[in-house]
């Protein structure tokens, strides 16, 4: 099966301007799809910065749902999402905004703290569907 990394601006764009990870926002092969956990970038400026925790998860899941849409899919496709956090203080706020993404039959998760990102940010959400 052939992988397929796709270009979804304007995050790769960002991407190339934050990271010298090389990675993809999205990639493809077969009917499955891998969206990469994106830090939260401003949607209009492409910036990091503090933000309110709510903002940040929302602003993940917007790039996240993008990614599915360039690769063919949606949220309903979604089988599993990892959700990494700086802080277990967070976990109520994040899961007030994910339960607007996935209402009805929501895909597998995990709920991870780690002790930091390289950025002024709090959150990545990666997740995998099938089309």
């Amino acid at each position: 099966m052939k992988r397929e990394a796709l270009r979804v601006e304007p995050i790769s764009s960002f991407l190339e301007r934050w990271s010298t990870v090389r990675a993809s926002p999205v990639v493809r092969a077969g009917n499955m799809v891998f969206v990469s956990g994106l830090p939260p970038f401003d949607p209009d400026t492409g910036e990091l910065g503090h933000a309110a925790i709510e903002v940040q998860t929302e602003r993940a899941l917007e790039q996240m749902k993008l990614c599915l849409q360039a690769a063919g899919a949606t949220l309903d496709n979604v089988m599993k999402c990892n959700i990494y956090c700086t802080s277990s203080k967070h976990f109520g706020a994040v899961n007030a905004v994910y339960a607007r993404y996935f209402q009805d039959n929501p895909p597998a998760r995990i709920f991870v703290c780690i002790p930091e990102w390289t950025g002024p940010f709090d959150i990545e959400i990666d997740c995998i569907a099938m089309i």
